[in-house]
């Protein structure tokens, strides 16, 4: 789902005192649920035209140099990023798989790979796990855009970065909205060794996952592993996504033909 630029605005949070949060929704067939804070509507749609609804967000707590207003941007925040949990990998829903994995499930084991991967020389771990975390944080609004949808790489970035820096403003600016915009857009350019390293992490992940889907469900996700054939960076990402592989094609000689 993208942001609808048309009636897409900044949120004016400075304008609001601090009051008890109310938030309700309406939502039409075939919309993803979203979550806003400020007294305004806002209009998104899916990535089907003419599919369209609004997100009424009353009464929300406005950032301010206040302890309570920034518990409150925190809370706002955290809220938005529900989503994140609920919302199912689109590519695995387009090969039938039932119950698959949310958009946080797969940052969260990028993560996990960050953490235990072996030491690179100049390669800040820290920096990785973060980079993961935060990777495709702004799909908790514009949704998980796949190659299927047709959306060119260009647009689906200009979407994604509207829908980050309205996060950034939800959370409230600062340090913290600053470092979340600054390790998205470092991971978006594949600027840095860690960008290197996460974009890999992101690939081996899909392809294990697929992996286990093969497993699990019987059947054969050839286009996973074909799409990221030749496309790993470090000797990291060779490494683990070879095992990947080899143990798959183990798997698939031992079927019966």
């Amino acid at each position: 789902m993208a942001v609808n630029t048309s009636t897409y605005s900044a949120p004016p949070f400075n304008r609001f005192q601090h009051r008890r949060s109310t938030i309700a929704f309406i939502s039409r067939p075939s919309s993803r649920l979203i979550c806003y804070t400020g007294a305004r509507i806002v209009s998104v749609h899916s990535q089907k035209p003419g599919s369209e609804r609004s997100a009424i967000v009353s009464e929300a707590a406005a950032p301010s140099k206040s302890s309570s207003s920034s518990t409150a941007s925190a809370i706002d925040f955290l809220t938005l990023c529900h989503s994140l949990k609920t919302t199912k990998r689109k590519g695995w829903i387009n090969h039938g798989i039932k119950g698959p994995e949310s958009i946080a499930d797969h940052m969260y084991r990028m993560a996990l790979m960050a953490l235990i991967a072996g030491d690179l020389p100049a390669v800040n771990r820290e920096r990785c796990i973060k980079i993961a975390i935060v990777h495709d944080i702004a799909e908790a609004i514009v949704g998980d855009i796949t190659p299927s949808d047709g959306v060119p790489k260009e647009e689906k970035s200009r979407r994604e970065q509207a829908a980050l820096t309205e996060m950034c403003k939800i959370l409230g600016g600062g340090m913290r909205a600053e470092e979340i915009q600054e390790l998205w857009e470092e991971y978006e350019n594949n600027a840095s060794l860690e960008a290197n390293l996460v974009k890999d992490f992101d690939k081996v992940e899909m392809i294990l996952q697929a992996l286990e889907y093969e497993m699990e469900h019987g059947k054969e996700l050839d286009e996973f592993f074909l799409s990221t054939a030749g496309k790993f960076q470090t000797e990291i990402g060779k490494s683990w996504a070879a095992e990947i592989n080899s143990r798959r094609n183990a798997r698939l000689a031992e079927k019966p033909n």
